[in-house]
């Protein structure tokens, strides 16, 4: 891959790099995607018993200035967090591995505090996140991969599109992972102190994962945040949908293509990926529209988002009778499919009929512009030229 490749996808592709923050409301943009994934991620219940104990504030060791975040407060927490992981019973071989080089990254600290804003409509960011060259590496992936990707597809459930749409959005088809050994940007996200609780998990997760011997410790790379491998899944996101895909015993995520797969394909069946369904579509809405049946932004959780999706979703034949038309101005599928609208830029942007696997896409990152990155991409994979023809004559109608 050429430089100025290289240089398109970094542009786009850094998603758990980049964002990392902590809000729990609908993002306007890619925002908050590590934290969201991981709190979604949290499995109902694990072994490890450090995992219970770092919820816990760190004991057996003097509590750093938390108003001066430097190396050597860092060491003293991580005195603290040896000793709760020796008391857990890790083998003195990993934590004599581990523990050792943990040190103190500034950068991330100033990462996770200083990521900036910007005002981003959905017709800024989709050119930016799938771009022509990210559809073509995008197709061809698709084309290339798919004697892995097909029995991935079937045994799961998920179309391989959508398998190598989150594949390309979050490391750029494996090409942009992160540097950061994991165990150190976990430890110093949680000395950070803002989210310390989520990331002292996290720590001892990636510890469990070790363990198992999933991946060597020198293999163990990913973002500022943690985010690890082609799928950008935190810990505990690995825990819980991480697969072995190719039958060697391991579920490497880092190096092994099927494994990412299958790993992407688990997440999405366990989370409710309806099969034979699409993610959703662009719609217009009729000038009486009644724009209270819009699911609101600005939910405080996922299970108010839900909440709000349900009050307001109806069968594809009732929003035909409110109104609502294709992007084409052509009638609904006649269907008794339910959905719900969705307005990612409110008023003044696209309006979509979003399908129950939206909420799936969704739960994996909790933004409708990401969530519109991968099902555009997903819908590009496969478009026809008759398609591209057809959406690109009603694009500035359907608004």
């Amino acid at each position: 891959m050429n430089r100025m490749i290289l240089m398109v996808l970094l542009a786009g592709a850094v998603t758990a790099c980049s964002h990392a923050g902590t809000s729990d409301s609908v993002a306007v943009a890619d925002k908050a995607a590590v934290a969201n994934k991981a709190a979604a991620s949290q499995p109902a219940a694990n072994k490890s018993a450090a995992v219970k104990a770092a919820t816990k504030k760190t004991t057996g060791a003097a509590q750093p200035d938390a108003s001066e975040k430097n190396a050597a407060g860092f060491q003293l927490y991580v005195k603290g967090l040896r000793q709760e992981a020796e008391a857990a019973g890790y083998p003195k071989a990993l934590l004599d591995e581990v523990f050792p080089t943990l040190k103190f990254h500034h950068t991330v600290v100033k990462a996770d505090k200083g990521q900036p804003e910007f005002v981003e409509t959905l017709d800024t960011y989709l050119p930016k996140r799938v771009n022509a060259q990210r559809i073509k590496m995008a197709r061809d992936a698709y084309q290339k991969y798919q004697a892995e990707l097909a029995p991935i597809s079937a045994q799961y459930g998920v179309p391989a599109r959508f398998i190598v749409a989150l594949w390309g959005l979050e490391s750029a088809f494996g090409r942009i992972t992160g540097n950061y050994s994991v165990p150190s940007a976990l430890a110093t996200m949680a000395y950070e102190g803002r989210r310390e609780e989520m990331f002292r998990r996290e720590f001892f997760l990636a510890l469990d994962i070790l363990r198992e011997g999933h991946v060597k410790f020198a293999n163990m790379k990913g973002s500022w945040a943690g985010a690890m491998g082609h799928t950008q899944f935190m810990p505990s996101a690995f825990i819980k949908y991480a697969q072995d895909g190719d039958g060697d015993g391991h579920k490497d995520i880092w190096t092994n293509r099927r494994d990412a797969f299958a790993s992407i394909a688990s997440y999405l069946r366990t989370e409710g990926w309806h099969n034979g369904q699409s993610w959703g579509r662009q719609v217009r809405l009729p000038k009486n529209f009644d724009y209270s049946r819009v699911i609101p932004k600005g939910s405080k959780d996922r299970a108010q988002w839900l909440a709000w999706w349900q009050e307001r979703e109806l069968p594809l034949s009732q929003w035909q009778k409110l109104g609502v038309r294709l992007a084409d101005g052509s009638a609904l599928p006649k269907s008794a499919l339910k959905a719900a609208v969705v307005m990612p830029d409110d008023k003044d942007g696209r309006a979509y009929l979003a399908y129950p696997n939206y909420q799936v896409l969704m739960h994996w990152n909790r933004s409708y512009y990401f969530v519109s990155s991968v099902g555009y991409l997903a819908d590009e994979i496969v478009a026809t030229p008759a398609d591209k023809k057809a959406a690109k004559s009603t694009q500035k109608t359907a608004r």
